[in-house]
């Protein structure tokens, strides 16, 4: 009989996987997007996102320990739920919201950069989707060749982001100007809460970490501490490099550099140098970043096509071929990022991640007895996630109506791609026999 595989992730090994998941592409997306909203107190922002996704990750740690699985998010809603309608629409918000819009954000992030390193800022649109469509259709053909070869360049991506990040604040902290970030200036607390929807975006790949509770030697212990580890790191990081670019440019410059707002900050006290290295360190972050949203959506999709929840051409058995899912996906964001606006994917994808982790939340007090959650913490993690969804949804029906409109759609969409699947009876392959039911408690 032989022995089963030996389990020798370390908590390091976790934390760095985890802080790879969220640091980089997101900072880089979205801080022009917070800054419309927050101004200059986009720190604050960060740091209030960074309680709201401890507690949140206190929910999936201890769903993560009990339900270890590639499918993450989706197996612990398949788990409290089971199957039905609930969780067939939070499959397709969780897929719109974490792969497809997602990638997308990060991939136009990527095309801004490289726009502005290669081009000129002043360049043409045109030149931003050129560079979208490569990078989309690049990452795509790694995938279905090769996307081992960039998985195991991973670790150094992160570690060049981090370096890089470090000299930038270490650079630039020392010559802020402190009246920009003077607390007079600040907005109103509500739209700080509100702008939260947006700097959670930075947090979303947090639960990554919870995927590696399997290779852990004693998960109960081990996970915890990884992703307290990775979290800390990866605020103080966001913190630090919020007060960097609003205490260097104006937040009317940030909001107006949008994704390229750091390397723009970078000027003042590194020159063209600061700028080239940080939109260089941008191009990688979001490149990578696109590539392992795309590998992730694979495994993903070809979940949920095998318990049902979505169609058959997105599973293992596609005419697409055994990375169906991924292919679909790509072609997907490569319309989504060339064809909707910036501000729009980066508001919907993270009010709609919100909305899933309120599902998330009551499948962890639904489970709360076989993961030995606390049902305090799962009720904090729900009321401040109900809090900023709120303070958000009151802040765009008030000044950007239009995406307000769009998280609508975007949850009507999911509904009636449910119900199509269901309907078509498309969504199991011929001949696959059905899912076996869902073990609760065991």
């Amino acid at each position: 009989m032989s022995e089963p595989p030996r389990k020798t992730l370390s908590i390091p090994g976790a934390t760095v996987l985890g802080i790879g998941s969220m640091i980089g592409a997101g900072i880089f997306a979205l801080l022009g997007e917070a800054g419309a909203v927050a101004g200059a107190a986009v720190w604050i922002s960060f740091l209030v996102g960074l309680v709201v996704t401890s507690l949140l990750a206190y929910v999936c740690v201890k769903l993560g320990v009990r339900y270890p699985s590639s499918g993450g998010l989706i197996t612990y809603m398949v788990e409290g739920f089971g199957t039905g309608r609930l969780v067939g629409v939070g499959s397709w918000l969780g897929y719109m919201a974490a792969m497809v819009i997602v990638c997308s954000m990060v991939a136009v992030s990527f095309g801004s950069y490289a726009t502005s390193l290669f081009v000129g800022e002043d360049a043409a649109g045109w030149w931003d989707n050129l560079f979208v469509t490569a990078l989309l259709v690049t990452m795509v053909g790694i995938n279905l060749v090769g996307a081992k070869v960039v998985a195991r360049a991973q670790s150094a991506i992160v570690f060049l982001v981090l370096a890089s990040f470090a000299f930038f604040v270490v650079v630039t902290l020392p010559g802020i100007d402190l009246d920009l970030l003077a607390f007079d200036g600040y907005p109103s607390f509500s739209r700080i809460v509100a702008s939260v929807a947006l700097t959670f975006f930075a947090y979303l790949g947090f639960n990554v970490i919870t995927f590696t509770a399997g290779d852990l030697r004693n998960p109960s212990h081990d996970l915890p501490r990884a992703m307290t580890g990775a979290l800390g790191i990866t605020g103080l990081t966001y913190v630090l490099i919020a007060l960097a670019v609003f205490g260097t440019l104006t937040v009317g410059e940030v909001v107006q550099y949008g994704p390229t707002a750091i390397a723009e900050a970078a000027r003042p006290s590194l020159g063209e140098f600061g700028f080239t290295l940080m939109a260089a360190t941008a191009m990688l972050s979001t490149a990578g970043a696109t590539n392992a949203t795309l590998y992730a959506s694979g495994n993903m999709t070809g979940m949920l096509a095998h318990v049902g929840l979505f169609p058959s051409f997105f599973g293992a058995g596609s005419r697409l071929g055994p990375k169906g899912g991924m292919v679909v996906t790509g072609i997907v964001v490569l319309v989504v990022a060339n064809l909707v606006d910036l501000s729009a994917i980066a508001s919907v994808g993270s009010a709609t991640a919100l909305v899933l982790f309120l599902l998330i939340c009551a499948a962890g007090f639904r489970l709360r007895a076989s993961t030995g959650s606390s049902v305090v913490m799962i009720a904090l993690a729900t009321l401040v996630v109900l809090v900023v969804l709120v303070a958000f949804a009151i802040d765009t029906i008030r000044n950007a109506p239009q995406t307000f409109t769009a998280m609508v759609a975007i949850g009507v969409l999911a509904v009636v791609l449910d119900a199509l699947t269901r309907r078509s009876g498309s969504n199991r392959p011929s001949g696959e026999a059905a899912p076996p039911p869902v073990a609760h408690g065991t």
